[in-house]
């Protein structure tokens, strides 16, 4: 039997007691003996085993979880270098949308550099998968989705941002 191996131990320890069991035990007890020791034994050791590793939970908020470089957390519509959305309201982040939840609704726009503004821009974030779709379909590079994963909510309405959200993050 593999010294190594914590079953074949627990199973040779079984017989070893089944065999020195007491004489008026029944076929069944000494089956039982047998059929089970083994895989308490082998369990126990597991159990030690685990016992002695170093933990891997962070004491939060002590200790605050770093995302890694990537992570795609909540969304955020950028400014251009004069203060306004880079947004064109072109639709290209709603269209390519998997989840269907970005609702937008265009407006003239009232600089000439542009055709469109978002007069309305949400993302029902309960219903978004984060998968990074609209970041990539947006040509203006508008939207991106940011490292933050914390944000709480106490009502549905809460997780549905609207421009003025999304311009804060």
């Amino acid at each position: 039997m593999d010294a190594h191996n914590p079953h074949a131990d627990a199973h040779k320890d079984a017989h070893a007691l089944v065999a020195h069991a007491p004489p008026g035990l029944s076929w069944l007890a000494r089956a039982s003996i047998a059929a089970y020791l083994p895989s308490i034994a082998a369990g126990m050791a597991k159990t030690l085993e685990w016992m002695f590793r170093p933990a891997v939970t962070l004491r939060y908020p002590e200790q605050q979880y770093k995302p890694r470089k990537g992570y795609r957390g909540e969304h955020r519509l950028k400014k251009d270098e004069q203060g306004r959305p880079k947004c064109v309201a072109c639709f290209m982040c709603a269209t390519a949308c998997p989840a269907e939840c970005i609702t937008i609704v265009a407006e003239p726009a009232p600089w000439p550099d542009r055709d469109k503004v978002p007069a309305k821009f949400e993302i029902d974030m309960l219903k978004c998968i984060y998968c990074g779709m609209c970041e990539e379909a947006c040509p203006c590079d508008a939207i991106e989705l940011t490292e933050t994963f914390t944000q709480i909510a106490t009502t549905r309405k809460e997780k549905i941002y609207d421009k003025e959200r999304l311009l804060k993050n």
